[in-house]
């Protein structure tokens, strides 16, 4: 992919939040700048009641030791009061972009793998895509939520305080500020060996997420065939692969810290030794020796988190090369530019030749037509390239050469939105999302009525099982909808199709995971959703289709049979055999 930086990719993908960004850094110094602040009253403290007249209170007119000591409180409270105040402001800022960046990100990644095309899914795993769209986005906002302000704190705190060190003495200044560069080299040497580290460890997440969703939507398999131990094996080994991968980065960032507290150490020493030698010998006051004694710990000490505030940004940085690699997948589908209100007419595959990635051609030169109005049926035997025809109509592939037309309008031609609103897909794979049946045929059409919906379901004859249901068409169908029966939801899916009255309907094997008696209550409901549509049905069960108007058989992406049930069982070819066969008429010979 991309070599920017993934911060400055970053900053670059969410400059809408800079004034945000600015006013949350602002928050940040102004907390810490008057966080520095107590350490000064101390020191005056002392120099108060050290030198009590002649403290430096008492040089701007508060002579009065008492007075002096109110002067004091007044001001602790005063910097308290405004720490506090921007401490709020800082966090509120900081943590409300950060999940503004999280959820805005989430969004746009989410949106953007839906415009991907269908090849693009095909290489990769779901699972990794999960820990892209959860995991590695949940990372960046907790660098945003606490490690952004980590930093600029620790900025100011090394520019203030040196400031003051050396406006008080260059010596001590230098003592106290020589452990930092040994500290910032560490860092940046640190942060160039732990990034491949984390690199690894987003990339196991990944891998044991995809293991663990393919085994959960396995569960029936694997319980059927006795596989509990193999997969608890297989995922031993994924997830004993990211502990290894997150035990190196530990070892390298759990050092760090100790070695950093080794150079603090020394430069705070320094500053102790030195600086009570220059009291001690009266060329240095006692409250200036106690200023300097505090910012000293309070100038080195906060460089000890540096080695958790890298660690969260480097964890970050690596989560954000994977979403924003993800965001800037390049969509390979253009999509098209005509909006007509109504796509109608016959269905026309022009000469299509078309592959899946990485295999041969499967369509070759194909034509075929679909007369408007009708129903046409596509049968063949399994990979013949039935199932293709649909994907390609519905324009999630596209075919390398040639066209698909509906009347005279290419599908290329029309956006993909108004293409698919076009067609109502009933699928033997039944999609049915958390909610109630209600909510599940309203898909179909999102501002249809609920007086809409019941008639939908009634000419689905879905309404006498809903009926059934203790809640009725409010019955929740469970994830998937585990709670219904596969024939109870292919009737949820035949009413979503009748409630969105496409003009083009498309069945792919939309009763072969049924009994027979299902079947044909299905195939009643589809025969009145056909009336006045231009249907295509893709079937391997022959008892369906045999009232089509138009039957064509395909065998490995050539069409080599066409008519209607009767003309192509009279002609004795591959139709009538496989009517043999599934009529019990004859067994199928071994290939």
């Amino acid at each position: 992919m991309t070599t920017v930086a993934p911060l400055s990719r970053l900053l670059q993908h969410t400059q809408a939040h800079r004034k945000t960004v600015w006013l949350a850094s602002l928050c940040s110094v102004l907390n810490k700048l008057w966080d520095l602040a107590p350490p000064l009253l101390i020191g005056a403290a002392v120099d108060t009641v050290v030198e009590q007249e002649s403290s430096l209170l008492a040089s701007f007119g508060v002579v009065d030791v008492m007075s002096q000591l109110w002067v004091l409180v007044a001001l602790t409270s005063l910097i308290w009061g405004l720490e506090s105040l921007f401490e709020y402001l800082f966090a509120i800022l900081w943590r409300n972009l950060a999940q503004t960046v999280q959820h805005e990100l989430r969004l746009e990644a989410y949106d953007h793998i839906q415009k991907l095309d269908l090849a693009w899914f095909s290489e990769q795993r779901r699972g990794d895509l999960l820990a892209i769209l959860n995991d590695d986005i949940n990372q960046l906002e907790r660098f945003l939520d606490k490690g952004a302000n980590d930093l600029l704190q620790v900025a100011t705190t090394v520019v203030v305080v040196g400031a003051i060190f050396f406006a008080t003495d260059w010596k001590i200044a230098l003592m106290a500020i020589a452990p930092i560069p040994v500290i910032l080299w560490g860092s940046f040497k640190f942060q160039s060996r732990i990034q491949p580290l984390y690199t690894e460890v987003r990339q196991q997440v990944g891998h044991l997420g995809a293991l663990l969703e393919n085994n959960l939507d396995g569960i029936l398999t694997i319980k059927a065939f006795t596989g509990e131990s193999r997969e608890r094996e297989r995922v031993r080994a994924a997830s004993e692969r990211y502990r290894q991968s997150n035990r190196q980065a530990i070892r390298l960032s759990s050092a760090f810290v100790p070695l950093i507290r080794m150079a603090i150490l020394v430069g705070f020493c320094a500053t102790l030794l030195w600086g009570g030698v220059l009291t001690t010998s009266g060329a240095m006051a006692v409250g200036t020796y106690s200023v300097l004694v505090f910012l000293t710990q309070r100038l080195l000490w906060p460089l000890t988190r540096l080695g958790e505030t890298f660690d969260l940004y480097q964890r970050a940085m690596a989560s954000t090369t994977r979403v924003l690699d993800l965001i800037s997948t390049p969509v390979r589908q253009l999509d098209g530019t005509k909006t007509p209100e109504h796509l109608e007419g016959r269905l026309v595959f022009d000469d299509v030749t078309f592959a899946y990635p990485d295999r041969p051609a499967l369509l070759n030169h194909f034509n075929f037509e679909v007369a408007h109005g009708s129903t046409t049926a596509i049968v063949g035997s399994t990979g013949s390239g039935k199932s293709t025809l649909v994907r390609l109509l519905l324009r999630l592939y596209d075919p390398q050469s040639g066209a698909i037309r509906i009347g005279d309008t290419s599908v290329r031609h029309v956006t993909i939105k108004q293409l698919r609103d076009q067609i109502a897909l009933v699928s033997q794979r039944v999609t049915l999302f958390p909610g109630t049946i209600r909510d599940n045929i309203r898909y179909g059409r999102p501002d249809a009525t609920d007086t809409e919906i019941d008639q939908a379901a009634t000419a689905a004859e879905a309404m006498p099982f809903i009926l059934d249901l203790p809640q009725g068409i409010e019955t929740a169908v469970g994830e998937g909808g585990v709670k219904l029966s596969g024939g109870q939801r292919q009737r949820i899916s035949i009413a979503r199709a009748v409630l969105k009255d496409a003009p083009i309907l498309v069945l792919d094997e939309a009763t072969s995971a049924v009994d027979n008696e299902t079947e044909s209550a299905l195939q009643r409901s589809l025969a009145k959703l056909a009336e006045g549509r231009t249907t295509l049905v893709i079937a391997h069960r022959l008892s369906t289709v045999r009232h089509a108007d138009r039957i064509a058989v395909l065998e490995e992406g050539t069409l080599v049979e066409s008519g209607t049930h009767d003309q192509l069982v009279k002609q004795s070819g591959r139709y009538a055999t496989l009517w043999a066969v599934q009529t019990g008429q004859r067994v199928q010979e071994s290939p």
